[in-house]
C-alpha cells in the first residue's frame, strides 16, 4: 500500500454568502503534491472572504479511483453481495446490503421528484460514478431554481480500507487496535436550502456501515450498525411548522418503539451543537448512530419508515411559506443562519470529517453548504423579536410535541 498523503484545505466563505453523513469516497495519488490549497467561492457577488478552518486531511491509498457513468446501473454491489444475482450468496449480510441499497435509491427518487414538484420548472443535474472493483454513488444536485437555492440528494454505495483515524471519526470510538480497516458502507444524504427566508432548510441522512476485520486481524473487529436523522433548520419560527414536523418524526418512531423519538430528538439537540456558539444550528428532529442493540431486521425497517418520511414531514410546510412576501431585513438573518449552517458543518460534522480523511469526493462532501451565507461582526438580534426568539430556542432546545 502506498503511504498516506497529506492536504491542508483552507475552506473560504464569502460574508454574504452534511452524525456522520455518507459520502463517495476516493483515492489521494501518491504522487500529489504534499499540500493543495482548496478555495470555495459561497457567492459570486461579494469579495470579503473569512476563513472558516484549516482541515488536515490524512487519506489511506485504499480505495478505487471513481469512473464516471453514463447510465445508472441496476446494483453498485459487488456481485457476491447482490442478493438477487444467482451467483450472490444468501447471507444475511449481503441480504440486508442489497435491500438497504435499494431503499435509498428509492428514496432519493421520491425526494427528488418531491423537490422538483415543488419548484415548479427546475431540475436535478445527476453525475453517476463507479469503481472497478464494485461500489459507486448517484449525485444529484439542483441549484438557483425558483424555489430552491440549492438542493443536494446523494446515495453512494462505498468499498475500502479506511486508516484508524476515520474509523474513529465515523463511529465516536477510541477503541481501534492499530491498522487499516476493511469496510462496507451505503447512505443516503441529503441537504435542501430554499430561498425564501420563512422557509425552512432541512437535512436528512441514513445510512448503514459494516466492518470486515476478523476479531483476530489488525484494525477493527466485524460488526455492524445503522445510522441516520431527519432534522429541521428554519430562519424563523412557525410553530405549526414545526410541529408538524416533529409530528411526523414521533409517527415513524411510535411504530417500532416509544422511546425512540424522545431518545433521538435529545440525541439530535445534543448533536447539532455548535459548541464555540453556545447554540444549536437548528430546531431539531431525530438523530442516532451506532444503533445495532436491536434485531437487524428491526433497524432495517426503521431506517425505511425514516426515510419515508420525509416527503410528508417536509413538503407540506414548503408548499405553504415558498411564496411568503419578504424584505431584504428577512433574507440577512436567513444568511446569518445560513453561515452557522456551514460553521457546523465544517468544524463539527462527523460525516465531513469521515469523508476528507478517507480522501472524500469534495464536491460531494461539500454539497450540503449553501449557495450563500453571512457573517456579521458581534451581531445580535434585539430581544423580543423574531430573529430573537429564533435563536433563544436554538439556545434553549424545547419540547414541540
Amino acid at each position: 500500500m502506498s503511504p498516506p498523503t497529506t492536504a491542508s484545505a483552507i475552506v473560504s466563505s464569502s460574508s454574504s454568502s452534511s452524525y456522520f453523513t455518507l459520502f463517495p469516497l476516493t483515492s489521494t495519488s501518491p504522487k500529489s503534491k504534499p499540500t493543495t490549497k482548496l478555495s470555495f467561492n459561497f457567492s459570486k457577488t461579494q469579495t470579503r472572504n473569512l476563513t472558516l478552518k484549516t482541515i488536515t486531511i490524512r487519506s489511506a491509498v485504499s480505495i478505487e479511483k471513481e469512473i464516471p457513468e453514463t447510465e445508472r446501473p441496476n446494483t453498485f454491489l459487488r456481485e457476491s453481495d447482490d442478493h438477487d444475482s444467482p451467483s450472490s450468496s444468501s447471507s444475511s449480510s449481503s441480504t440486508v446490503r442489497s435491500r438497504f441499497e435499494k431503499m435509498i435509491r428509492k428514496a432519493q427518487d421520491s425526494v427528488c421528484k418531491a423537490i422538483e414538484g415543488a419548484d415548479g420548472g427546475a431540475k436535478f443535474k445527476e453525475d453517476v460514478w463507479s469503481r472497478p472493483g464494485g461500489g459507486g454513488g448517484i449525485s444529484r444536485v439542483l441549484q438557483d431554481g425558483a424555489v430552491w437555492e440549492k438542493a443536494g440528494v446523494n446515495v453512494s454505495v462505498v468499498y475500502g480500507v479506511m486508516p484508524p483515524e476515520a474509523y474513529r471519526a465515523a463511529t465516536a470510538s477510541a477503541e481501534v487496535k492499530p491498522g487499516p480497516v476493511p469496510f462496507f458502507a451505503a447512505g443516503i444524504s441529503s441537504v435542501l436550502h430554499p430561498k425564501n427566508p420563512f422557509a425552512p432548510t432541512l437535512h436528512f441522512n441514513y445510512r448503514y456501515f459494516e466492518t470486515d476485520a476478523p476479531k483476530d486481524a489488525p484494525g477493527a473487529p466485524r460488526q455492524w450498525w445503522f445510522g441516520g436523522g431527519t432534522d429541521l433548520t428554519p430562519a424563523y419560527i412557525f410553530e405549526e411548522d414545526v410541529k408538524h414536523f416533529h409530528s411526523v418524526q414521533k409517527s415513524a418512531c411510535d411504530k417500532f418503539d416509544p422511546t425512540f423519538y424522545p431518545r433521538f430528538k435529545k440525541w439530535c439537540d445534543d448533536y447539532f451543537y455548535i459548541k464555540h456558539r453556545g447554540e444549536r444550528r437548528g430546531l431539531g428532529g431525530i438523530f442516532f448512530d451506532d444503533l445495532n442493540d436491536y434485531d437487524q431486521e428491526m433497524l432495517l425497517s426503521f431506517a425505511t419508515e425514516c426515510a419515508n418520511s420525509v416527503v410528508p414531514a417536509y413538503i407540506p410546510i414548503i408548499e405553504k411559506r415558498k411564496d411568503t412576501p419578504f424584505t431584504d431585513q428577512h433574507k440577512a438573518w436567513q444568511q446569518l443562519r445560513r453561515g452557522r449552517y456551514v460553521e457546523f458543518n465544517l468544524v463539527y460534522d462527523r460525516g465531513t470529517t469521515f469523508g476528507l480523511k478517507t480522501g472524500g469526493r469534495i464536491e460531494s462532501i461539500l454539497v450540503s453548504l449553501p449557495l450563500t451565507a453571512r457573517w456579521e461582526y458581534d451581531h445580535k438580534p434585539e430581544n423580543g423579536t423574531e430573529e430573537w426568539k429564533l435563536l433563544d430556542a436554538c439556545i434553549n432546545p424545547k419540547e414541540w410535541i
